[in-house]
C-alpha cells in the first residue's frame, strides 16, 4: 500500500479535545478512523457522524484502555470490519489528582504512573502483531510539555507522562527494525479540553503571555502534528518528542 490512505488509525479517548480532532483530521486524509471512548457514547458518534458527513469512514468502539480484555475486544472489532490496526493514536487521558507533593498520597502518584503505563502498554501491546507482520507501523504517544516544564501541583501528570516519553524511546530502538517508527506530541497548555478548564484566567494569561506565538494551542494544533507523525512524511523519524507549545518552551 503506498500513502496513508485507506489505512486504519485507532485513536484511544477520542471523543473530544485532542483526540477528536485527531480522528476528523486523520479521516480528511483517508484514514479509516476507530473513535474509542470510555463513557462518552454520544459524542463519539457525534465524531463519527462528523467523518461520515465529510466522505470519510470512521467506527465508534467503547473500551477502557486500562483493561487488556476490553483492548483485546476493540482491536477484535476492528479486525473484523477493515483488519488490523496500522496507526495507533494513544491519546486517552486517565484521571489523575491535581495537588502538591506533600500532600499527594502514593496511590494518588502511584496509580497515575501504574495506569498510565498499563493503557500504553495494553493498547500497544494489542496492535503490534498486525504492524510486525506487514513491516510499517505508526505508534503515536500523546505527552505533555509538563514532564520537562513542571508546574504547580501538576507532579502526578508530568511524572507519569515522562516514564510513557522514556518508554516510546525505547519502543522505537526496538521496532525500528520492524518498520514501525514510535514518537511522542508533547503539548503545552491546550484550549477546548478538560484541562483547560481547571486553569483560571489570570494563569491562562500568563501563559499566553510567555508564548512567543501569542495564543495557546488549539486541538487541531497537536492534531497536525500527530497526523505528520502518522504520514509518510515523518518516514525517517522515530524516538522524537515533538513540543507543541507555540515556544513557551524549547528544548
Amino acid at each position: 500500500m503506498t500513502g496513508t490512505t485507506g489505512r486504519v488509525a485507532l485513536v484511544t479517548g477520542a471523543s473530544s479535545g485532542i483526540g477528536a480532532a485527531t480522528a476528523r483530521l486523520l479521516a480528511a486524509r483517508g484514514l479509516r478512523v476507530v473513535v474509542n471512548y470510555l463513557r462518552s457514547s454520544e459524542a463519539a458518534e457525534q465524531v463519527v457522524a462528523d467523518i461520515d458527513a465529510a466522505g470519510g469512514q470512521a467506527m465508534a468502539v467503547q473500551a477502557d484502555v486500562r483493561e487488556a480484555v476490553a483492548v483485546e475486544s476493540m482491536v477484535d472489532q476492528v479486525q473484523a470490519a477493515w483488519g488490523g490496526i496500522d496507526v495507533l493514536v494513544h491519546n486517552a487521558l486517565i484521571p489523575y489528582a491535581i495537588k502538591p507533593f506533600q500532600d499527594m498520597t502514593w496511590e494518588e502518584l502511584g496509580g497515575k504512573l501504574n495506569d498510565e503505563m498499563h493503557a500504553a502498554y495494553v493498547v500497544t501491546k494489542a496492535v503490534l502483531p498486525h504492524m510486525t507482520e506487514q513491516g510499517w507501523g505508526r505508534v503515536i504517544y500523546l505527552g505533555t510539555g509538563l514532564s520537562r516544564r513542571p508546574r504547580e501541583g501538576m507532579i502526578a501528570l508530568g511524572a507519569s507522562k515522562a516514564a510513557l516519553e522514556g518508554m516510546a524511546r525505547y519502543l522505537a530502538q526496538e521496532l525500528g527494525p520492524q518498520g514501525i517508527t514510535v514518537n511522542t506530541v508533547a503539548p503545552g497548555p491546550v484550549e477546548e479540553t478538560r484541562l483547560a478548564g481547571v486553569i483560571d484566567d489570570a494563569v491562562k494569561q500568563r501563559q499566553v503571555a510567555a508564548t512567543p506565538l501569542g495564543r495557546l494551542a488549539h486541538p487541531a494544533d497537536v492534531a497536525q502534528t500527530v497526523a505528520f507523525y502518522a504520514s509518510e512524511d515523518s518516514t525517517f523519524m522515530t524516538g522524537t518528542t515533538a513540543a507543541v507549545n507555540g515556544g513557551m518552551a524549547m528544548y
